[in-house]
């Protein structure tokens, strides 16, 4: 950063600049950072607005220029001051094993080993949602959960009752998307143009060529240990799912009833994605996931401290740690005190 005694004693062989241009020279080192908080920028930009070069001097600062450039220049280093209190540094120690962080821009934010490739478990799911989509097949068809849907690698439970169990294409999305559900997912690729086998071909096409070289699918639900990837190919995936406005209407609603049963009784879901709920956060788009080869894993696109960002957490321990990543992360970059989180 400049030191602030040169701009206050400038050459006087130097061209005498506009007054707002030293306050310029001393903010927008400060715009370098991605850790500056929201009401800083705000500042900043309602100093820099007037600078353009068709922007005449106030007839008041012509009077008094002198007098102006003092009292702008103290403004200045005042506002600097405050821009270097607001700057965040330090580690906001984040437990997950792999992290990426990139704002609107590509820019990172933070990352951690983002390059590890590891099991993804039902992040999966939002290739899964994106084949299906792109495929045309009608939202509106009605499907049976059948047993070649059944679990029988990890025997996990589903709700959606195996020969009575229908729902349409739309709520199946909604349903593997929202609350992870591993029967609806198999039973998308089950029901897919050459089934499964060409479904899971189409999801590996379709990573290809978003050119997510380091990431290969096995199946549709994320069961499979083989569906690997790495925090650096997922923030693809999140931009690429992010186009498709089912997508995420799904990963962003809290809660869903659905009435799969000839008898009306219905099914209530909640997301898997607890921040979704949480009146103090702005999720657009959200994926959990969770195996034992894979950890606890979280993807999302939110909006933190005014900034729209991609978010990856992979490989956490703990159940709740990528929801205390969270919250640290933002306490990070919003310059407060994290009040909870594990």
């Amino acid at each position: 950063m400049p030191h602030h005694g040169a701009l206050a004693k400038p050459a006087t062989t130097a061209p005498r600049a506009h007054p707002l241009v030293l306050i310029t020279e001393i903010l927008t080192p400060m715009t370098r950072t991605d850790s500056i908080s929201c009401a800083t920028l705000a500042r900043e930009r309602t100093l820099s607005a007037p600078l353009t070069s068709a922007d005449p001097l106030p007839r008041p600062m012509r009077r008094n220029s002198a007098g102006a450039a003092g009292l702008l220049l103290l403004v200045a280093l005042t506002s600097a001051a405050t821009v270097t209190a607001q700057t965040i540094s330090g580690d906001p120690q984040l437990r997950s094993a792999s992290v990426l962080v990139l704002d609107e821009q590509g820019r990172q934010v933070y990352a951690k080993n983002s390059r590890a490739v590891k099991p993804i478990a039902s992040i999966t799911k939002l290739m899964t949602a994106m084949v299906v989509l792109d495929s045309g097949a009608p939202l509106d068809a009605r499907i049976t959960i059948a047993e070649a849907d059944r679990d029988r690698l990890r025997n996990s439970r589903s709700r959606l009752r195996i020969g009575e169990a229908t729902l349409t294409r739309r709520e199946l999305l909604m349903v593997t998307l929202m609350s992870s559900d591993n029967r609806a997912a198999a039973a998308l690729a089950r029901t897919h143009p050459g089934g499964t086998d060409r479904f899971v071909e189409a999801m590996n096409r379709k990573a290809q060529a978003l050119g997510m070289a380091d990431t290969r699918f096995a199946d549709s639900s994320g069961l499979d240990n083989r569906n690997r990837s790495h925090a650096e190919d997922l923030v693809t995936l999140i931009r690429a799912a992010a186009r498709y406005p089912l997508i995420r209407e799904a990963t962003a609603r809290g809660e869903l009833t659905v009435y799969p049963y000839a008898d009306g009784t219905p099914l209530e879901y909640r997301n898997t994605n607890s921040l979704v709920r949480n009146p103090t956060w702005t999720v657009e788009l959200s994926k959990t996931g969770f195996i034992n080869e894979a950890g606890h894993c979280l993807v999302m696109r939110t909006e933190i401290a005014g900034r729209r960002l991609d978010v990856v957490f992979l490989d956490a321990v703990g159940k709740l740690t990528p929801i205390g990543d969270s919250n640290r992360l933002k306490s990070w970059l919003s310059g407060t005190e994290v009040v909870a989180g594990r």
